[in-house]
């Protein structure tokens, strides 16, 4: 039985989100979360890639050759790419530079081709459109949790947008530096696995 448009949308928000149900795109996931400011704008990055790529997979599915097909859905991701690298380039060049060569490698992150490989590929537009939308959102949320929990531990400070941090303790908080470290990554990324299994 089909799902609905709603149910395809709403499954990228806690049924199949990436990276804690998923286990995808976990490259992104610890590189860049190192403070709640970095995981919405490569949350925002990747979700416009998806949308886009999946709406013109979706359209191009019937005159795609089956033997190249994955080579063209790359170079359709890659093209979304190009458009986000120059957009954010151009208009938040601090943000450009924190999430520096994460963003080319969107092109191969396993989420998006995924999508295009196992649903843009056999669906319409609109379901297509409302999975990227999903699957990007829920994307962002996790980057977003994640960057927020490692920067108010690891730092003291919350940083949504831009340059301003606002500071969550008193002066005398020292800050446990080694959740803004690789290893702090794995750790917190573990911990809230945990925690959402123990919601299911």
């Amino acid at each position: 039985m089909a799902k609905s448009l709603a149910q395809e949308f709403t499954k990228g928000l806690w049924e199949e989100i990436p990276p804690f149900r998923l286990v995808l795109g976990l490259c992104p996931v610890l590189g860049v979360t190192t403070s709640m400011k970095n995981g919405i704008g490569m949350g925002l990055a990747t979700t416009f890639v998806l949308i886009c790529s999946n709406i013109l997979v979706s359209l191009l599915k019937g005159i795609i050759p089956t033997k190249v097909r994955i080579a063209c859905f790359i170079i359709i991701i890659a093209t979304f790419v190009i458009v986000v690298e120059q957009v954010m380039q151009a208009y938040v060049y601090g943000l450009f530079i924190d999430l520096g060569m994460f963003i080319p490698l969107i092109v191969v992150n396993c989420i998006v081709l995924g999508r295009a490989e196992a649903f843009a590929s056999k669906n319409n537009v609109i379901y297509s459109m409302a999975d990227g939308l999903g699957i990007g959102i829920g994307f962002t949320l996790a980057l977003a949790a994640l960057g927020g929990l490692r920067e108010i531990f690891g730092k003291g400070t919350l940083t949504v947008w831009g340059d301003m941090a606002y500071t969550l303790f008193p002066a005398s908080y020292e800050p446990f530096n080694f959740m803004v470290q690789a290893p702090g990554a794995f750790v917190c990324l573990g911990l809230m696995l945990c925690i959402m299994n123990l919601f299911d």
